[in-house]
């Protein structure tokens, strides 16, 4: 397969298409990233091969345009929170499945041959949460691109890494309470470094073999949701009590914590941790050694517990 020249980023701007522009610039490949206030994406002005557009990607005229000259796609944009619908909430439809439909269409139209598409483990039409089934959606609108357009799925874990949402919002939740209740406690998870979910993005688009393949893409280790809060509690120096709410408890914390603005957790959050976000093989694809957690997380979560950092600059460097 050619490697492309020049690529399309949709969602290029968040925190895992900061890590995917960063890592394709070191290719020197043009990169296009549309965004609809160019003051957001300032950050990436220092990378020389980026184009930064100010643009609706959700307008297809303006897809059209954007495609011009591309000769591939990397769709990165997805949502946590939506208002509620059936088989998934209009905000869910509009980000996980209308924009990946627009983005065929508009590839076919522009001739762009190749397109990989970031979704999420645990996406299935038959899924608990309203997040999970329209990532299936989402997905199969992938799907209908081919034979015209060469498609590359990838499933990611819970996503780590300098500035995520993640990690970082449960430090700054144990620094102000005394005690955790936490719902999904015994949720697990298999958390995935950005900078690995950036550079398989990178190797899908340039191997013939990823072409019309599903990736299941995790990190080395399982862990609970109430273990990984306990860790953060421990690298930051903020340990607290974590204590497990039943769901009915959990979906009524969730429920209160929606009526307020940027919300935390939602009731939808609460049905997606009915099912284990574990990858079913191995952790990611062609023999890659994923990174783990306990060597990225205490440098950039800061601790009060200096050998920690250290500990994990070392092996950094090994």
């Amino acid at each position: 397969m050619t490697s492309p020249r020049k690529i399309l980023i949709v969602g290029g701007s968040g925190f895992v298409g900061t890590a995917v522009a960063g890592r394709l610039a070191r290719d020197g490949v043009t990169l296009v990233v549309p965004t609809r206030r160019r003051d957001r994406v300032r950050h990436l002005l220092p990378l020389p091969t980026v184009e930064l557009v100010e643009a609706d990607v959700f307008d297809p005229a303006t897809l059209d345009r954007l495609m011009t000259g591309v000769d591939a796609v990397v769709s990165l944009v997805g949502v946590l929170h939506s208002r509620s619908g059936s088989p998934y909430g209009p905000d869910f439809a509009r980000a996980h499945v209308e924009l990946p439909t627009r983005l065929v269409a508009a590839a076919r139209k522009a001739g762009v041959h190749r397109i990989v598409h970031v979704s999420a483990l645990g996406a299935d039409a038959a899924g608990p949460s309203e997040y999970q089934r329209s990532k299936a959606a989402g997905e199969a609108a992938i799907r209908a691109a081919a034979p015209d357009v060469e498609w590359t799925i990838l499933r990611p874990s819970v996503i780590f890494g300098p500035g995520d949402s993640f990690l970082n919002l449960f430090a700054g939740l144990l620094k102000r309470f005394p005690v955790m209740p936490l719902g999904g406690a015994r949720a697990r998870f298999q958390p995935v470094y950005v900078a690995d979910v950036a550079d398989i993005v990178a190797e899908a688009l340039t191997r013939g073999d990823a072409a019309g393949q599903v990736f299941e893409v995790a990190g080395p280790q399982v862990y609970t949701l109430g273990q990984l809060v306990e860790y953060v509690g421990d690298i930051t120096g903020h340990r607290r009590p974590v204590v497990p709410l039943p769901e009915g408890l959990a979906m009524l914390q969730a429920g209160v914590l929606e009526c307020l603005p940027g919300p935390l957790m939602s009731r939808d959050n609460v049905r997606s941790m009915r099912v284990d976000n574990l990858a079913t093989g191995a952790p990611q694809p062609w023999g890659r050694e994923p990174t783990s957690l306990e060597t990225i997380a205490p440098a950039y979560l800061g601790s009060a517990n200096k050998r920690a950092r250290f500990a994990a600059w070392q092996l950094r460097r090994e």
